[in-house]
């Protein structure tokens, strides 16, 4: 059986404890740097000092800010099909989006759910052709052109939700349990913003050692901008952070790295 995903962070971070990590429920408000030290200072009004520190801050998924969305999270609002399509077996679900990540999710849940409708605000898709191939030829799904999201409907659980077609201005209903959105992610750097080097979307540029643009920063996970947002990666990669990391305050502190 699946592991819940909250159960498995509650399952890591008693891991870590155990391991000797002393854990700060602190949000962080910046970071800089003074001779040579880093500066963590949060909202608490506290600031830690390092030698190194690494960021692994995630991303959150990007919200239509329609009703009825932040009431329905986790009762028929999800932004992840591989950790919820399970739960919509022959069920009806609605897809949003029509970049390559909507539609990849959403023949992963058509091996689930009995029928998904493919809400997307344009006539045609951003995502590679070889998807979109996929994707017009799977039977278990309705692509839903020109629409967006105007409302989801629910008491308990989602409902239906009601879509507008964006060329004829009509409002519809799709009936279904469940509505999944792959609109975009945001990386959760606005605290660094001003301090590191980030792309046009704002994922924390590194190098093949995961390593900032200013030395002794390292960052790793979905907040980096890799290719693949899964917590194998994350895990990976924050073993090897913490490797490199390591050996750099070894490094700093003129000790042999062993």
């Amino acid at each position: 059986d699946a592991i819940p995903a909250q159960k498995l962070v509650e399952q890591m971070q008693k891991q870590a404890e155990n391991l000797g990590m002393n854990l700060k429920l602190e949000e962080v408000k910046n970071i800089s740097q003074q001779d040579g030290k880093k500066i963590v200072r949060t909202f608490a009004e506290r600031q830690y000092e390092a030698l190194t520190i690494i960021i692994a801050t995630g991303t959150r998924p990007s919200r239509l800010g329609v009703e009825g969305e932040e009431k329905l999270i986790g009762q028929g609002v999800s932004y992840c099909a591989i950790c919820d399509a399970p739960f919509f077996k022959n069920k009806t679900v609605a897809v949003v989006g029509g970049g390559s990540t909507a539609l990849e999710e959403g023949l992963y849940l058509a091996k689930f759910a009995s029928k998904v409708y493919l809400v997307h605000r344009r006539g045609m898709f951003r995502a590679e052709k070889i998807l979109a191939k996929r994707v017009t030829k799977n039977p278990k799904i309705e692509i839903v052109w020109n629409s967006i999201v105007e409302e989801i409907c629910g008491g308990e659980k989602v409902e239906k939700i009601k879509i507008k077609n964006l060329k004829t201005e009509k409002i519809s209903n799709l009936i279904c349990s469940g509505i999944f959105i792959f609109v975009g992610l945001r990386a959760n750097t606005e605290f660094i913003k001003d301090f590191i080097e980030l792309d046009n979307q704002g994922f924390i540029k590194t190098d093949e050692r995961l390593e900032a643009n200013i030395k002794g920063i390292f960052a790793c996970g979905d907040v980096r901008n890799n290719l693949l947002k899964q917590i194998i990666v994350a895990c990976g990669e924050g073993a090897l952070a913490t490797h490199i990391a390591e050996v750099y305050v070894s490094q700093t502190k003129g000790i042999e790295y062993k």
